[in-house]
C-alpha cells in the first residue's frame, strides 16, 4: 500500500477503545481530468479501486456506518473500501453506502456555486482553500462556521463503540476541514491531502479529538445556545500547546 500515507495505517494504534471512531477520507486514486478541474465524472483508476479495497482490508474496526459524497469515485471508494473489509470478515454487516451532499461541493461549506466557483476556477484548487483561510470567499461559510458545521455532522453520524463511521469525501472538503483544526491560514503543496488520506477522529466530554498524520489534538466543543449545532474553540495539541 505505498500510495497510502504511511502515518494512516499506523494511527490506529492511538484510537481509543471505548468511543465511536470516524474517518473521514479523501476518496482513491482517480484518474486525471483533461484540464486541472476533476468533475464529478472522473472517475476511480483501477489502481484506486484495489488500493480503496487493500485498505478496507486493514481497517482495524469493523464499518458501523458508511457516508459518501454523492459523486461516482467516492460512492465506489466507500463500496471498496467496505468490500475488503468484509473480505477480511471484519466487517459482517452489508451496509449500502449512504450518499449526503454534506460531504461534497456545493452543500458543505460552499452555499453559493455561482458566487464561489469562479474563483474556484481561477485560482485553482490549493489556492481557493488559502484564500478561504486567509480571507473570506463570497459563497463560502467561514473556516470557523465551516469547521462547525461539518463537526456537527460528524457529531450526529456515527456507530456503535467499538466501530468505525466511514465517511468519504473530496480533497478541497478534507483540506479546508484540517486546516482549520490546526488554524492554519496557509498551506504548502506538501499539505495537501493525499489521495484517500483521512482524518481519524472521535468526541469526548472535551470535545473532538483528531489524529492527522501522526500528530494528535483535541478542540474543544460546545453546543450552541439554542442547540442547533456545534461551535469550535481553538485546538490544542496533545502536549497541550495551543494551535
Amino acid at each position: 500500500m505505498k500510495q497510502l500515507h504511511p502515518a494512516l495505517l499506523a494511527s490506529q494504534a492511538l484510537l481509543p477503545k471505548d468511543a465511536p471512531v470516524h474517518l473521514l477520507t479523501r476518496h482513491s486514486i482517480r484518474e486525471q481530468p483533461d484540464n486541472q478541474f476533476a468533475d464529478g465524472s472522473v472517475p476511480l483508476t483501477d489502481e484506486g479501486r484495489e488500493l480503496a479495497y487493500t485498505w478496507g482490508q486493514h481497517i482495524e474496526r469493523p464499518f458501523g456506518a458508511l457516508y459518501t459524497s454523492p459523486i461516482g469515485r467516492c460512492v465506489e471508494t466507500a463500496e471498496y473500501m467496505l468490500a475488503g473489509s468484509t473480505e477480511a470478515k471484519t466487517s459482517t454487516l452489508i451496509l449500502p453506502p449512504e450518499k449526503t451532499t454534506v460531504l461534497v461541493e456545493p452543500g458543505c461549506f460552499v452555499t453559493d456555486i455561482n458566487l464561489a466557483g469562479p474563483h474556484f476556477f481561477r485560482l485553482g484548487a490549493r489556492g481557493f482553500i488559502n484564500t478561504y483561510l486567509s480571507d473570506r470567499v463570497p459563497g463560502v461559510l467561514t473556516p470557523a462556521a465551516g469547521l462547525s458545521k461539518l463537526a456537527t455532522y460528524l457529531y450526529h453520524h456515527h456507530g456503535s463503540k467499538d466501530t468505525v463511521a466511514v465517511h468519504v469525501t473530496h480533497d478541497t472538503i478534507l483540506a479546508a476541514f484540517v486546516s482549520a483544526l490546526l488554524g492554519k491560514q496557509h498551506i504548502q503543496p506538501s499539505d495537501w491531502p493525499w489521495m484517500l488520506e483521512g482524518l481519524w477522529c472521535w468526541f469526548s466530554p472535551r470535545g473532538l479529538h483528531w489524529i492527522w498524520r501522526g500528530e494528535q489534538g483535541v478542540t474543544p466543543l460546545e453546543f450552541h445556545p439554542d442547540g442547533s449545532h456545534l461551535v469550535a474553540h481553538s485546538s490544542l495539541l496533545l502536549n497541550g500547546s495551543s494551535v
